[in-house]
């Protein structure tokens, strides 16, 4: 597993821990099933993509990254939350997806206390995930040069067919 190291703005100054670190500390300081719960996601996350990235980003939220952020885990009073940057593009057969279901981009799963999670589905839809990073990662990105000359080639096809 790759870390990445941050800036953890609540220790001392100059001080400098990993992501990894700051999500073991915040499992820790929950102490109760949130914390099992994150914990049991972050070992899936790990299990289904033994080269994700973990990274600590606003205000203490954890995030797997694989060529751009896989998922968030954010935790509530009520629930803990895996937002999948973007779950809307993601094949879903086992309905794990109940959160977020109304955005053009992003997907959550809402795991309560006492829920059961369906870790074959979970690693599944993580590597999907991580699947559709790669692929947009592997594009290469069209200039505005191109695309320029992409308009022109298709205006010049389109004024060909109309004067035949």
């Amino acid at each position: 597993m790759k870390k990445t190291t941050t800036l953890d703005k609540t220790a001392d100054a100059g001080a400098q821990t990993s992501a990894s670190e700051q999500i073991d500390a915040k499992i820790q300081e929950l102490g109760d099933w949130r914390g099992e719960t994150l914990a049991r996601i972050r070992m899936l996350i790990k299990q289904a993509d033994p080269d994700v990235i973990e990274e600590v980003k606003w205000r203490g939220v954890p995030v797997w990254s694989h060529d751009g952020i896989v998922c968030t885990g954010e935790t509530y009073k009520a629930a803990v939350k895996m937002t999948f940057a973007k779950g809307a593009s993601l094949d879903d057969p086992a309905g794990l997806f109940n959160s977020s279901l109304d955005g053009n981009t992003r997907r959550a799963i809402d795991v309560h206390e006492g829920d059961k999670l369906d870790e074959k589905a979970l690693k599944t839809l993580i590597r999907a995930a991580v699947a559709l990073n790669t692929a947009a990662r592997a594009k290469p990105r069209a200039t505005s040069a191109a695309k320029k000359v992409t308009k022109k080639a298709a205006k010049k096809v389109a004024k060909k067919t109309k004067s035949e």
